[in-house]
């Protein structure tokens, strides 16, 4: 990544709270390289300049760690290209990993980058979400997607996988509110409720922002 695109991803680590390391800082360099080089060639990712990747995949990502703190297990949901799973592992390199898409070469690309990056306690598979309590019933202490539209059929793929006293977590956009509110007769019924909304606006875009966090009742 450019000079600047770096300079916007510490910049907006540290408005999360995360002060970024020289390693880590190359890490994430050398998965940005990686995935432009990938996009070039076939189409995993719509965000392929620096300062997009440094701030709507990194800092974006990463913004996750303002629910999520390891150690831990975690369940990345429609992960695409590696997001919010990859930035956050190498950010917390406690977490054990397991990280799903059915796109076969959005997981093919995550698999490059977990080698690429040596990262351990790491598992991309492509799967369907909706099989996953079959090999991983009740084990995940938080379950996050960036990716799904809609609450309550996440939280209904989410929960067999989930811990008791674990969270789920749903990182949303705008009108996250008007969501929460439209979904607690859903959630009810599946034994779910909201446990609490972190809003925030993404650093260095100024995008509104939200984190659902979700509990079992």
């Amino acid at each position: 990544m450019k000079q600047h695109a770096k300079d916007l991803l510490v910049s907006g680590a540290r408005e999360l709270g995360i002060s970024l390391g020289s390693e880590q800082i190359a890490r994430l360099d050398l998965f940005a390289e990686e995935l432009k080089k990938w996009s070039r060639k076939i189409n995993i990712t719509a965000i392929t300049d620096d300062e997009g990747i440094a701030v709507k995949h990194f800092v974006d990502s990463l913004s996750l760690l303002k629910a999520v703190q390891g150690p831990g297990r975690l369940l990345d949901i429609g992960s695409g290209a590696g997001f919010p799973c990859i930035p956050v592992k190498l950010v917390s390199p406690d977490l054990e990993v397991v990280s799903v898409d059915a796109v076969v070469k959005k997981i093919s690309f995550q698999k490059q980058a977990v080698r690429l990056l040596n990262l351990a306690q790491f598992t991309a598979t492509h799967v369907r979400a909706e099989t996953l309590a079959a090999t991983y019933p009740g084990y995940f202490d938080w379950v996050v997607s960036r990716a799904f539209s809609d609450i309550p059929s996440f939280v209904a793929m989410a929960l067999p996988l989930l811990k008791d006293d674990g969270r789920i977590v749903a990182m949303k956009g705008r009108n996250a509110g008007e969501e929460v509110a439209a979904s607690e007769g859903p959630l009810a019924e599946l034994g779910a409720r909201v446990d609490s909304v972190l809003d925030f606006q993404l650093p260095g875009a100024g995008d509104a922002r939200s984190l659902v966090i979700i509990v079992k009742k």
